[in-house]
């Protein structure tokens, strides 16, 4: 289960990159229409934080897993979108302002929740109660150094120099799309020996989870009448999770490979689905529907 150095060391370089050309997409109005209009980040806060794991516990009952299956399927639908979740609805064409106001505050949130729903879990399955926490600053270093700083760096290139942003998008999107299908081929390497008796063992609770999550994303946008972009934004996020936190949290905190397995089976499956995400959103959302602010779209001309 554990990283290579190309993925340890190379992917969050590649990520603070992809971040930079990110933040050259945005403006400070992408962050304020976001807040001032919070229907979005409200949603995708309940979804990620409640609902996600409430469907990882129904599906543990509907497929009969065993408990230690259980509880890992439990621990991955509690964890966060990943940063990577922000260059997917990039690449889809979703409102990233959204998906990293979405990133950060779930991934705070969850310090305190995932503990929560990790040792209901091992209460439920096991009859038993484990003391889990998560490393708060730790976190919120992480957080910062991976999104916030590369995205503050590129939405001040984004105002100084906004030509060069524009030439750059184009570039990033490419970037991101090899990262991705880079990190996909290391991580199926990583568990090469292993992956058909990961995916029996997980395999359809993870799949129906990402399935579920995307679903209840774009249904849930829809039903309170938020846009595209937002739909795809929330589906993203829901869909593309933390993975390594899921592992961390079973591997160094629970010391279970066995708790681990959907967290590594769903940190394989989420990234051909995130591209089919990616392929769907370029189908639905038009390059000027990209650029426009959601007021804009809230309020058209």
């Amino acid at each position: 289960m554990e990283s290579s150095p190309l993925i340890s060391i190379g992917l969050p370089i590649s990520l603070f990159i992809i971040m930079i050309g990110i933040g050259m997409t945005l403006t400070a109005r992408d962050f304020h229409q976001v807040t001032v209009k919070p229907a979005g980040l409200i949603l995708g806060s309940i979804t990620q934080i409640l609902l996600m794991p409430a469907i990882a516990f129904a599906l543990a009952w509907a497929l009969a897993l065993p408990p230690a299956m259980a509880v890992g399927l439990v621990i991955i639908a509690a964890c966060p979108g990943g940063t990577t979740s922000n260059l997917f609805t990039m690449l889809a064409r979703g409102n990233v302002a959204l998906s990293i106001v979405l990133t950060i505050s779930a991934s705070l949130i969850t310090i305190m929740t995932l503990p929560v729903f990790a040792n209901y879990a091992l209460q439920l399955y096991y009859g038993a109660q484990q003391e889990i926490a998560l490393p708060f600053v730790r976190t919120v270093l992480m957080l910062s150094a991976i999104v916030l700083l590369p995205v503050a760096i590129g939405m001040t290139i984004k105002a100084l120099r906004p030509a060069f942003a524009g030439r750059a998008e184009g570039f990033v999107s490419i970037f991101g799309g090899l990262v991705l299908v880079l990190l996909v081929v290391g991580i199926v390497y990583g568990v090469r020996d292993r992956i058909f008796d990961l995916m029996a063992q997980a395999g359809p609770a993870t799949i129906a989870l990402n399935l579920f999550g995307i679903a209840l994303g774009f249904l849930s946008a829809k039903l309170v009448g938020l846009g595209k972009r937002e739909g795809l934004a929330i589906a993203t996020e829901l869909g593309i999770k933390n993975g390594t936190l899921g592992l961390m949290v079973t591997l160094t905190l629970m010391h279970s490979n066995e708790m681990s397995v959907p967290s590594a089976i769903y940190g394989v499956i989420m990234f051909p689905i995130g591209f089919m995400l990616v392929a769907y959103g370029r189908r639905v959302v038009k390059q000027g529907e990209a650029t426009g602010t959601y007021e804009d779209r809230l309020n058209p001309t």
